[in-house]
């Protein structure tokens, strides 16, 4: 139930607080007020999207706080446009305000009785009074396991066509890259080698220029060093020559190996430079920097290879799959469409009663189910309500045959029966009653009242028959100051809620007839 709503900055309210009771209470003001204001403010503190032109001008941020039974929730919006949101104090986000509010409180604005020509809203009509939210929650998860299957089927068969029709592409790269026989670290290894083939001649006269200058027989650097004694003249610069010799000599053999190992090979130089060309032209062709890279590509070519060949056995799993989903939710679906077959009759016999209650004598109702072409996130039904006014008038859609009046009516019957059923705390009715008066909006006053043992009802009126039910009575209206216009809300005394009533009969000019009559209206719902 909502218990307290302050309001500090939206529009022209700069400062509002005003507390609720349970039962059935009522807003009046005159058009222009500001209802629509309050209405707002408390759209904005329940999730509606947030606009900071909505900030009253010169402020910085308004601030919505709205107290419930089960807790407080509060709305900041500030002239940059952000917004954040709090429930009990803490930090909350967007989805989240609507996901609580939607079980706290139910506002059927004046332009939502077009909702009742709305398909969808039909059959959550149906859905509310069928109490059948467990079906619907396996149906929800299995409808979307089904769409994953189905997908997931499209999009392997969408790959197999593709593949298809680039496999002779890939198998033409694969097959070029396979027989290449790629090995890691080749280039550099072959571009070491090619180096010493193609200079082999002058890397041969080098090392023999090398052996003859440090062991030659003739004037050979070793032999020199061998010749010099300096054992008693110089013992440590004599130990440093035989050290010096020793590493030439060391130096020389290693030269003379390496010359023996320096081959003048012309066939494996050609093939070494016909490899290079080979695997530079396929670095080139691929993209590639490195050999490491090619063998990526190799690995990645064959596993698409591969799976040319497994397509078929896995669409025949995802077929398999996805056949095994459409029978779980096929059975859902019967079992949706069963509960709310049941339900209709019920439904019809209660709309009908309750239209008849709010004056409209010959009404008629009925609601078809048919079964859509497919599956649907609501299941495979769509629901349409037929209505007709007139005896023996032909059932037809809603929207086709029923006046402004008889819509709110049927509203109201329809809100009625989802709040016997629901049992959400709080409803407020924003000028259902559009299209009636007299004694019809005292039947319509009625229903509301008898909705308010069992729930807070609260409606916004501008019909006196309405406001004289009401078992709290409050007034919306506006006040100069010496800068500026506001918005005000007070609770009316029981004198006060004569003149006002009277006023909404009568106009500003209050007769004292209109005053007796508002008194009277007053009396029977004291002694009701």
């Amino acid at each position: 139930m909502l218990k307290h709503l302050h309001i500090q900055n939206y529009a022209l309210i700069s400062h509002l607080d005003i507390d609720f009771g349970s039962g059935f209470s009522v807003l009046t003001g005159e058009t222009g007020a500001g209802k629509s204001i309050i209405l707002g403010a408390l759209a904005l503190v329940l999730g509606a999207r947030a606009d900071s032109k909505a900030i009253t001008d010169g402020e910085d941020k308004c601030i919505i706080e709205a107290e419930f039974d089960e807790g407080i929730i509060r709305r900041e919006l500030y002239a940059n446009g952000k917004s954040r949101s709090f429930v009990d104090d803490s930090v909350v986000t967007l989805q989240e305000l609507k996901a609580l509010s939607t079980r706290l409180i139910d506002i059927h604005s004046q332009h939502a009785n077009l909702l009742i020509e709305n398909p969808d809203f039909q059959l959550e009509i149906v859905d509310a009074v069928a109490s059948n939210e467990s079906i619907k929650t396996t149906y929800t998860t299995q409808y979307e396991q089904y769409t994953a299957a189905l997908q997931a089927l499209k999009d392997l068969q969408a790959l197999a066509r593709k593949s298809q029709q680039d496999a002779d592409y890939i198998q033409y790269r694969y097959k070029l890259l396979d027989e290449a026989a790629l090995q890691e670290s080749e280039l550099e290894q072959l571009e070491q080698e090619q180096y010493r083939l193609s200079h082999a001649e002058d890397i041969r006269a080098a090392l023999e220029l090398a052996v003859q200058a440090l062991n030659g027989e003739q004037g050979s650097a070793i032999d020199a060093l061998r010749t010099c004694r300096l054992d008693e003249a110089a013992p440590e610069l004599q130990e440093r020559i035989d050290s010096a010799r020793i590493e030439l000599q060391d130096i020389a053999e290693e030269a003379e190996r390496t010359l023996n190992r320096v081959e003048m090979d012309p066939r494996r130089l050609q093939w070494i430079e016909e490899r290079l060309d080979t695997l530079n032209g396929l670095l080139h062709k691929f993209s590639a920097e490195t050999i490491e890279e090619l063998i990526a590509t190799r690995e990645e070519l064959a596993q698409q290879v591969n799976r040319l060949d497994s397509f078929d056995f896995d669409i025949a799993q995802a077929e398999k799959n996805l056949n095994a989903k459409r029978s779980a939710l096929t059975q859902t679906a019967k079992a949706l469409t069963q509960s709310r077959q049941t339900i209709i009759p019920s439904i019809c016999q209660r709309l009908i009663a309750g239209m008849k209650q709010l004056g409209v004598a010959h009404a008629n109702i009925d609601i078809l189910v048919n079964p859509t072409t497919d599956f649907t996130p609501s299941g495979c039904d769509e629901v349409q309500i037929r209505f007709a006014a007139n005896l023996n008038q032909s059932l037809r859609a809603v929207s086709e045959v029923a006046s402004g009046g008889e819509i709110s009516r049927l509203m109201l019957c329809v809100k009625s029966l989802i709040a016997s059923t629901k049992g959400l705390p709080t409803i407020i009715f924003d000028e259902i009653d559009t299209g009636v008066s007299g004694d019809i909006a005292t039947q319509m006053a009625t229903i509301m009242r008898e909705m308010a043992q069992h729930r807070q009802i609260i409606a916004i009126t501008h019909l006196p028959q309405i406001a004289a039910l009401g078992q709290t009575h409050y007034k919306v209206f506006k006040a100069d100051t010496e800068t500026r216009t506001e918005t005000h809300i007070r609770l009316l005394t029981n004198e006060e809620r004569i003149t006002e009533i009277a006023s909404m009969l009568s106009g500003n000019n209050v007769t004292q007839a209109a005053k007796n009559t508002a008194k009277e209206l007053l009396n029977e719902q004291i002694n009701d």
